[in-house]
Formats: structure tokens, C-alpha cells, sequence
């Protein structure tokens, strides 16, 4: 009975995190670019109180599956799925989205590279392609300050018209690829840094050998489906419930036990 008290323990533990997943997934549910996060879970040990094909009997029969107990479950991992999310037309010229495979490259304020899927950009006071949060976009493009419109074609080509003269082409926008996104390192503010379970970024044009190309005037929103992660968020709280009957049910059980003496 104290086994199945940790037991079922282990469960509300695990169901916590599920629906800290859930909730963070639904925070973001309006962030331009998240992806959406899934725990996933796996038994514990199991206790072999009489291992499947022990002998049964003197006769030589064997025990066709034996007595293992399981000890509960824990957390293995949270996996963030990159699926596509849906694509909102602004009109804003400096709103980026990529059609595909792929993230945008910013320098972070430590002179690290950055990995993002939000292209919603904007110019600094030196004309400099940025991000939200002040980030420069790589590869570096300025943007000239008597700009009158800006074009960026599907495979990332950066021109501008400017007052009395024909379009300019200022830069090339490039994008990379990882072998294995789910093992991106999360930093906040909708960017990632590459680790070893990701793998080694991949550079390349946008549009070319399997990387998305660029849509200009929209945003990728989130991939979070409310609809969906409202049924997980009831189930992990059903399941959450279910095992804190556990535990009640064996504390009235061992409350049974101790009552026997009297």
C-alpha cells in the first residue's frame, strides 16, 4: 500500500507537468512563430517479484508472464513539434514569413547567433534590419534612409526603390536548417540556439535544396490549436484527479490495517 502511495504520486507529478506544457502552450496561443510543446512520459522501474518464465512447479512448468508491479511514471521529455503554423497577411513590407523549412539568423546582444521563425521586423536608426527586440537580422542589411518601398523576393533578395532611381538591390536574406529542431535550446522571445541534439546549422537560400521560401507582407502565427489543447488540458486534469483516488484509496486502505489491532 505505501508503494502505491508513491506510486500514484508519481502520476500527479507528471500530470503537473503535462499541464505546464499545456498552459505555456496556450499563453502563447497569439506568438508569432512558437511552436507548441508535448511531454512526453515513461514507466518507471518495474519491481520482479517473480520474473515471466520462472519455474512454477517441480514438474518443470513455467510462469507465462510472471509478477512485475510498476513503480509510476516520469517525465521523458518535452518535445516541441515544428509543424507549420497559419499565416496572417499584414501588408507590413518588413513582415516575414517563411514557407516551410527554416528559421531567420538575429545576433543576440552576447554576439551569439540566434534562430528564430518570427519575421516580424522593423529598421533601426541606422536603417539596419531588426527584430522586435532590437536584434540584428543576419546576413547584416541596411536599408538606405530615403527608401521608398521595399521588395523581398521568395528566395530572400532584398531591393528598394529610392527617390528618382530604378530598384536597388541592398542584400540577401538566407535562412538555415537543422537536422533536428526539437533539440533546439529555448531562450525566450521566440529564439532558439543551436545545441548537440540539434545538430550543426544548415545555411542556405530560401526556396533552394528543401529550405522555404520567404512571403513578404505576413507572419507565421502560432501552430497551437486551441481546440486540441483544451481536450488535452481536461484529460491531464481527469487523469491528475484519477490519481489522487489513488493515493485516497490506499491511505483508506492502510487506515483499515491499522485499525485491525483495536
Amino acid at each position: 500500500m505505501m508503494r502505491s502511495l508513491w506510486t500514484a504520486a508519481t502520476g500527479m507529478a507528471a500530470q503537473t507537468t503535462n499541464v505546464d506544457v499545456i498552459s505555456n502552450n496556450l499563453a502563447n496561443v497569439n506568438t508569432a512563430g512558437f511552436k507548441r510543446g508535448r511531454a512526453n512520459f515513461q514507466d518507471l522501474m518495474y519491481q520482479q517479484i517473480k520474473s515471466p518464465g520462472a519455474e512454477a512447479s517441480a514438474a518443470g512448468t513455467q510462469l507465462p508472464s510472471g509478477i512485475q508491479v510498476g513503480l509510476g511514471v516520469k517525465t521523458a521529455s518535452i518535445e516541441y513539434v515544428f509543424s507549420a503554423g497559419s499565416f496572417q497577411q499584414t501588408n507590413n513590407p518588413l513582415d516575414i514569413a517563411i514557407q516551410g523549412r527554416g528559421f531567420f539568423q538575429v545576433q543576440m546582444p552576447n554576439g551569439e547567433v540566434g534562430y528564430t521563425r518570427s519575421g516580424s521586423f522593423s529598421r533601426d536608426a541606422q536603417g539596419q534590419l531588426v527584430t522586435s527586440n532590437g536584434n540584428v537580422v543576419l546576413p547584416n542589411i541596411t536599408l538606405p534612409a530615403d527608401t521608398l518601398n521595399i521588395n523581398i523576393a521568395q528566395d530572400g533578395t532584398v531591393s528598394v526603390e529610392q527617390a528618382g532611381s530604378l530598384s536597388t538591390i541592398v542584400g540577401q536574406l538566407q535562412t538555415v536548417d537543422f537536422s533536428n529542431p526539437s533539440g533546439l535550446t529555448h531562450l525566450g522571445n521566440s529564439i532558439f540556439q543551436s545545441s548537440n541534439a540539434s545538430g550543426e546549422p544548415l545555411t542556405g537560400n530560401p526556396g533552394e535544396n528543401g529550405f522555404g521560401g520567404l512571403g513578404q507582407g505576413m507572419i507565421e502565427m502560432s501552430n497551437v490549436n486551441m481546440v486540441d489543447e483544451m481536450v488535452n488540458l481536461i484529460a491531464a486534469q481527469r487523469a491528475y484527479e484519477m490519481n489522487s483516488k489513488s493515493v485516497q484509496a490506499a491511505d483508506e486502505m492502510l487506515q483499515n490495517a491499522n485499525s485491525l489491532k483495536r
